[in-house]
């Protein structure tokens, strides 16, 4: 048969004593320590989600800002592009009505110089054609009147300058 062997025989048995002496002599300090590590891990946590949190307001609120100043500059430069559509067509419509007057002005140019050519044209062919008549006139007066026909014909255009020179 089997014997027992007493309780305090057993080598387990003083393991097991000498683990709940240990525990209820150091327990309380060992829970205690355990608690305060435990706290003050929870204590970081919450620090850290209150940090977190703030800077996620942060970021939140610098985001709402940057959408803002993106908006103004999307308005800004809608508005700066429109400025310049309004500017080019004003400068193209001056440009049209600059090139129109530029256009005038040079046709106005040239028929004045056309006017110019034309009337000298028709000075050089009254001066061509008085030339022609005088030497003309000079033939036949020096070909066909006697010396008497002529000197009255000179007396008479000599009584007729003075009124020739009022006219003219």
């Amino acid at each position: 048969m089997e014997e027992h062997e007493s309780f305090f025989a057993d080598p387990r048995s003083w393991v097991a004593i000498a683990f709940v002496i240990f525990f209820v002599l150091f327990g309380k300090k060992i829970w205690g320590f355990i608690a305060a590590m435990l706290d003050k891990r929870a204590e970081t946590i919450k620090a850290e989600i209150a940090e977190a949190s703030r800077l996620r307001t942060e970021a939140e609120a610098m985001l709402a800002d940057a959408n803002k100043r993106r908006e103004a500059a999307v308005a800004e430069a809608a508005a700066l592009i429109e400025g310049a559509k309004r500017e080019a067509t004003r400068l193209a419509a001056l440009a049209v009505t600059e090139a129109e007057h530029a256009a005038q002005r040079r046709e106005k140019m040239a028929m004045d110089r056309i006017s110019a050519a034309e009337k000298a044209a028709v000075d050089e062919v009254r001066k061509t054609a008085a030339d022609i008549s005088a030497q003309a006139a000079r033939s036949i007066i020096t070909e066909t009147m006697s010396t008497d026909g002529k000197s009255a014909i000179i007396d008479t255009a000599i009584a007729q300058l003075p009124s020739a020179l009022r006219a003219a």
